[in-house]
């Protein structure tokens, strides 16, 4: 999937892969004729044609790399001792007008800090690369460049029944650490599971 800058604001998107198969190189139609002695033309649209998705298509692929990430991801952490062990919370959510950027939830857990006996907090992926903003605008500053954010939120229940918010009273921010680091994240993620300091000196040393 790629996609391309309309105006300002507005994005397209088009099934970079169906049409690079539907359009693959001279060279390669005639290799594929020595090997095959045929030309394969099944394609439902024009070769010349692309064939563009809509903000839902794209929001959909999106949400399933997301999740297949998450679910890698969750496994590597509850894989590294049989101690530590999270909840596997798979979730996603894309963004509205940019559907090919989103992030996962993985899991949420409880840990204890100097000044707050007891934390719940949430961990996250993301796609893309961001400041962690306020509550209007939870992503700010939103890299242009490619990558992978991993995070950690302290959250609280809400008033409303159901709901959680970040809770700011942890760290100023409710920010718990963020990085786009894949080892540094699990290693943050695997300290804050850990329940002695012998283990927690084993994840140092990763």
């Amino acid at each position: 999937m790629e996609c391309r800058h309309v105006q300002q604001t507005k994005f397209r998107y088009y099934d970079a892969v169906a049409y690079k198969r539907a359009n693959p190189p001279k060279a390669a139609i005639h290799t594929q004729f020595l090997r095959t002695g045929r030309i394969d033309r099944d394609v439902s649209w024009s070769p010349s044609e692309k064939r563009y998705l809509s903000y839902q298509e794209v929001a959909e692929r999106t949400g399933r790399k997301l999740e297949r990430a998450g679910n890698v991801t969750h496994d590597r952490i509850n894989g590294f001792h049989e101690t530590i062990q999270f909840p596997k919370l798979i979730f996603h959510r894309t963004l509205a007008q940019t559907p090919h950027l989103g992030y996962c939830h993985i899991t949420v857990a409880n840990s204890r800090f100097a000044e707050f006996p007891n934390v719940q907090w949430a961990f996250y992926m993301t796609n893309f690369l961001a400041e962690i903003g306020d509550e209007d605008q939870f992503f700010a500053g939103i890299s242009k460049k490619p990558g992978r954010m991993y995070f950690a939120i302290a959250i609280t229940p809400t008033e409303e029944e159901g709901r959680l918010t970040i809770d700011r009273k942890v760290r100023g921010n409710g920010v718990i650490f963020r990085t786009d680091d894949p080892k540094l994240a699990m290693k943050n993620v695997l300290m804050l599971g850990a329940r002695n300091e012998a283990l927690r000196k084993v994840i140092r040393a990763i």
